[in-house]
């Protein structure tokens, strides 16, 4: 699977990391836009470490799980909310870093906390519920444990599959008969891994009909998404297409373009549709060569937002299509791919900076600053999100590992 216990006493180490990491990461993050890759990702992991022992520290004893900084308040969750798996999922990707036993024993321990949702049906976003706790510790660990929860999660999100409309419904809530929104491709690698793994083939068929009407209802002549596309369950007619979180129906949310991204992307490698390749390539081609894509190109929120270039930035959409930028250069041939590496390590040279990643012992040990969750609701804007540190990570581990493939 690709979802690509700290021992006593946690004080102690916390202090030590604090004290160890302090001055090496004040000066390298001060040239991390010229520092050598390899140095400037041995940096990042040193800093998520000591910020991840803090938030640990924080959160002892706590059943929930970090998501935000919201207003400057420490934002916790119960497991069924859609970002529970992140955290988790974190410390499993500091742990594939470093092999540190009190890493693995901490995600072990946080991933614990998500073990009920296995068989849980009331959201779309079990794939990032599991895939990311339980589906990056079963990568590093092979724990059958882990494997059979992850086919109990698939069986569970399969429940939410309309036949007649060829979807997986994403909200419960809302004027909405059966929406979908564009995030919803992103747990679609769930239900193929688990058709993989010895779950029922018809996961498989889910996943791919999802895909494929997605594909035909979502997306704009210039591979621009709309967030949300609501669908008639039986008829499968579209009955509206909106856009919640980005600024307007017409615009281009950059946290969704990133998901589409990512989506296709992973649709490529598990089923090598053509189609799926051709799609993400538009979408990457789309952000790379987008007008008001900024110098350091970390997005706008929205492409189309307002007041540019004072508009707020997403560094959650930029990690975002970091990483799934820099598995889609696999995919594609040398100098496509050396644009897309290109546009990936910029983007992970600037959250890596100043301007993006935080203050040792501040942000409330998130990584990542200035995320936008929900402008229109005015709710977590310009913080730090979770998943934008999770896939800041995945996205660091992926240029590793190809910094250490070339010659």
């Amino acid at each position: 699977m690709r979802f690509r216990l700290f021992t006593s006493p946690l004080a102690a180490l916390t202090a030590a990391l604090l004290s160890l990491s302090t001055t090496s990461i004040a000066s390298s993050t001060a040239s991390a836009s010229v520092a050598p890759l390899e140095e400037m990702i041995r940096d990042d992991f040193a800093f998520a470490a000591a910020q991840y022992s803090g938030l640990l520290e924080k959160i002892k004893d706590q059943p929930k799980l970090p998501r935000s900084n919201d207003k400057g308040q420490l934002k916790l969750v119960k497991a069924t909310d859609w970002t529970s798996g992140f955290f988790p999922g974190a410390l499993w990707l500091v742990y594939d870093f470093n092999r540190a036993p009190q890493w693995r024993q901490a995600a072990e321990l946080q991933t614990a906390k998500l073990e009920g949702l296995r068989h849980y049906t009331g959201d779309h976003d079990i794939g990032f519920m599991l895939g990311c706790s339980f589906g990056q510790g079963y990568r590093l660990t092979q724990n059958p444990a882990y494997h059979q929860i992850l086919l109990d999660g698939a069986q569970a999100l399969s429940t939410r599959f309309h036949p007649g409309a060829g979807i997986i419904r994403s909200w419960d809530f809302g004027p909405w008969r059966c929406p979908v929104i564009i995030d919803n491709m992103m747990n679609l690698e769930l239900l193929l891994w688990a058709a993989r793994e010895g779950g029922a083939p018809r996961l498989r068929e889910i996943a791919v009909s999802h895909a494929n009407t997605t594909l035909a209802n979502h997306f704009r002549e210039d591979a621009s998404s709309f967030h949300l596309v609501d669908y008639d369950p039986k008829s499968g007619a579209i009955l509206k297409k909106q856009t919640v979180q980005g600024y307007a129906d017409p615009s281009a949310w950059s946290r969704g373009q990133a998901w589409g991204l990512y989506g296709y992307t992973v649709l490529y490698r598990e089923t090598r549709d053509a189609s799926y390749l051709a799609q993400a390539r538009r979408i990457a081609d789309f952000i790379l060569k987008h007008p008001s894509l900024p110098e350091d190109k970390i997005p706008y929120w929205d492409f189309n937002a307002p007041d540019q270039p004072k508009s707020l930035r997403d560094s959650s959409a930029a990690a975002i299509m970091a990483s799934a930028l820099l598995e889609l250069c696999d995919y594609v041939d040398t100098d496509t791919s050396n644009s897309y590496v290109a546009l990936a390590t910029q983007q992970l040279r600037s959250l890596s900076s100043p301007s993006y990643r935080a203050k040792l012992g501040e942000n409330h040990g998130f990584l990542l600053m200035h995320g936008v969750g929900h402008i229109p609701e005015k709710h977590e804007v310009d913080t730090a999100l979770i998943y934008g540190d999770y896939y800041f990570l995945e996205g660091l581990l992926r240029l590793k590992a190809r910094l250490e493939r070339k010659p």
